[in-house]
């Protein structure tokens, strides 16, 4: 059975209701993860670098496209030539390029806006 948290609580990532009270601050409520910096910028187009362990045919791919989505252990690139669609996962990336500044909200910051 599920634990009731109360309305307003603010939960870890592991979902766990963090304590907040007059000495205990709280926590951000967005943290700097990949995935969160990749949803501030839906639409852009990256060039994502990926790598293959023990694949016979391959062992590194690139791949080219507008950012359609993100989550926490994927990524969704469209290639705006033929449409083609491309489900990534995260296991597999190195890092990501983009050929445009990029939105960043700092989790401290309580700002977004580009950053070179």
């Amino acid at each position: 059975m599920v634990p009731m948290t109360p309305a307003g609580s603010t939960l870890s990532p592991t979902g766990i209701p963090l304590q907040t009270g007059v000495n205990v601050p709280a926590a951000p409520l967005e943290e700097s993860y990949i995935e969160n910096i990749l949803r501030l910028n839906l639409g852009k187009m990256a060039t994502i670098y990926m790598t293959y362990e023990n694949n016979s045919e391959w062992n590194a791919k690139i791949f080219k496209g507008k950012l359609e989505a993100a989550g926490r252990d994927h990524i969704i690139i469209s290639d705006p030539v033929t449409g083609m669609r491309f489900l990534l996962l995260m296991v597999n990336l190195d890092y990501i390029t983009f050929d445009e500044p990029l939105n960043y909200a700092y989790p401290f910051s309580g700002g977004t806006g580009p950053v070179r």
